[in-house]
């Protein structure tokens, strides 16, 4: 699914529905969204009942145009996943492990 994003014309922000398919969570029992425009702090998933992953967050649209973001899956057996977006704007070269998704917002 899309990025969901919703402009805000009281505030530089947008407002940003990040949601991961059941098809996408590895059967995670916790997600958590990592994020450029909050310094990468978790930031947990809400799990909805048809197994779907949700969180709505206002970011930033004065500071600059793209943010890179990654979800942290915390698995059943405790283990962790990164993964991405399956449907980023785009994806960038994070230099560590691969890429990250990027959220465009300007």
């Amino acid at each position: 699914m899309p990025l969901k994003k919703q402009y805000l014309k009281s505030k530089p922000e947008v407002k940003v529905t990040f949601e991961v398919e059941k098809e996408a969570t590895q059967e995670a029992e916790q997600i958590f969204l990592l994020a450029e425009f909050n310094e990468w702090q978790p930031i947990e998933l809400t799990k909805l009942k048809n197994g779907k992953f949700k969180v709505v967050v206002n970011v930033p649209t004065d500071q600059q145009s793209s943010y890179q973001f990654k979800y942290k899956l915390c698995l059943s057996d405790g283990a962790e996943a990164y993964d991405n977006d399956w449907a980023a704007d785009s994806y960038q070269p994070n230099g560590v492990d691969g890429d990250n998704s990027v959220l465009e917002v300007a």
